[in-house]
C-alpha cells in the first residue's frame, strides 16, 4: 500500500523545518521534501545577526543544519529530492519528484524567492564579497563606508534608507532617470543627507581588490551616453526585485501581481489543505524570523484541517 502522509513540506528552510518541527510534535506524519541542503536561501547567508538567541551571531548553513536536527528530533523525515509536478486538487494530493511519487493530506509550499541578479561577470562568486541582496541582512557589515544600491522601486529605496543610517554614503544607481518608488519614499529620501544618485546608469563591472578578493568599486555606464564611470565604494546592494518559485503550482494556486502565493497570515491559500510560508508567500517583511513564525501558523492550520476532513 502506497503511504499517505499527513503533510509534506516543498522546501528546507527556515519556514519548511518550522513547519516540521511544529507538526511533527503535534503528532503528524510529516516529510520535508528539499533538493539541495537543509536552509534554503539562508544558508548562503555567512553571518545571521538578527536571529534572536545567538547573541554572537551565526552563519546560515550551520542554523540550516540546526532546525532540521530540531524538526527530525521530533520525528520529521527528510528526502533529498527535487519536486516536478504537484497535483493539489487530487485526494490525497500527489508529489512527484526525482525519487519517486509522495502522497498526502496537506501540502505545505515553503519554496522561497530568490533575489533577481543583475547578470553581470563574476556576480556570483563576489556574493558576501562586496556583492549584496539583502540590507537587513548584511548592511552592519558596511557601518561608516560607502556602498552602492542599485534599483528605483520601493525595495531599493527602503534599502538605502535603512543603509543611510548605517553607512557614511549610500548611491543609488537607477537605469532610469526618476524613482519607480512610490511617493511616500520620496520625502523621506529627501531629509536623507548622505544619499546621492547616478541617474539613467547601470552597473557594467564589479573592481575587487586582488589581495583581498573584495569589492573596491564599481564601472557604471550612461544608458543614454554609454559614458562610463567609476565609483569606489566597499559594497553593492542589488535591489532590483526578487522571483518567487511559484512555477510548479501557477496554473493551481492564486498569485499577485509579482508571482507571489496568496496567503495571509494564517498562511491558507485557495485550495482548501495547502499553505504557504515563509518568502513564496504575499507579505511585507521576507526574514528569517517571519518565515519562522509561517511555520508555526501553517502547522497550526494544517492540524485545524486535517480534523477537518479526517
Amino acid at each position: 500500500m502506497k503511504q499517505i502522509y499527513d503533510m509534506i513540506v516543498i522546501g528546507g528552510g527556515p519556514a519548511g523545518y518550522t513547519t516540521a518541527l511544529y507538526a511533527a510534535r503535534a503528532g503528524l506524519d510529516v516529510i520535508v521534501l528539499e533538493k539541495l541542503s537543509a536552509g534554503g536561501q539562508m544558508a548562503l547567508t555567512s553571518q545571521v545577526d538578527n536571529y534572536p538567541g545567538f547573541e554572537d551571531g551565526i552563519d546560515g548553513f550551520t542554523l540550516g543544519e540546526k532546525m532540521q536536527a530540531g524538526a527530525e528530533r521530533f520525528g520529521a523525515k527528510t528526502e533529498y529530492a527535487e519536486v516536478s509536478f504537484i497535483d493539489l486538487s487530487s485526494s490525497p494530493k500527489i508529489v512527484e519528484t526525482s525519487e519517486g511519487l509522495f502522497y498526502t493530506h496537506t501540502v505545505v509550499l515553503a519554496t522561497g524567492a530568490s533575489p533577481r541578479e543583475l547578470g553581470i561577470s563574476r556576480e556570483k562568486e563576489l556574493i558576501g564579497r562586496g556583492v549584496n541582496y539583502c540590507a537587513a541582512c548584511d548592511g552592519m557589515f558596511y557601518k561608516g563606508k560607502t556602498v552602492v544600491v542599485v534599483g528605483g522601486g520601493n525595495s531599493a529605496v527602503a534599502d538605502a534608507i535603512q543603509l543611510s543610517r548605517i553607512c557614511e554614503k549610500v548611491i543609488m544607481v537607477h537605469r532610469r532617470d526618476s524613482l519607480r518608488a512610490t511617493k511616500v519614499y520620496h520625502e523621506p529620501l529627501k531629509k536623507t543627507k548622505n544619499i546621492e544618485f547616478r541617474w539613467n546608469s547601470e552597473v557594467s563591472e564589479f573592481i575587487s581588490d586582488s589581495s583581498l578578493g573584495k569589492i573596491s568599486g564599481l564601472k557604471i555606464k550612461d544608458v543614454i551616453t554609454g559614458e562610463e564611470s567609476f565609483i569606489d565604494c566597499a559594497g553593492i546592494f542589488i535591489s532590483i526585485g526578487r522571483k518567487p518559485a511559484t512555477e510548479l503550482v501557477k496554473e493551481q494556486l492564486n498569485l499577485d501581481n509579482s508571482g507571489y502565493i496568496i496567503a495571509d497570515e494564517s498562511t491558507r491559500t485557495n485550495i482548501p489543505g495547502v499553505f504557504a510560508v515563509g518568502d513564496v508567500r504575499t507579505k511585507k517583511l521576507r526574514q528569517i524570523v517571519t518565515a519562522v513564525a509561517d511555520g508555526a501558523m501553517a502547522a497550526h492550520e494544517a492540524e485545524e484541517y486535517l480534523t477537518e476532513v479526517k
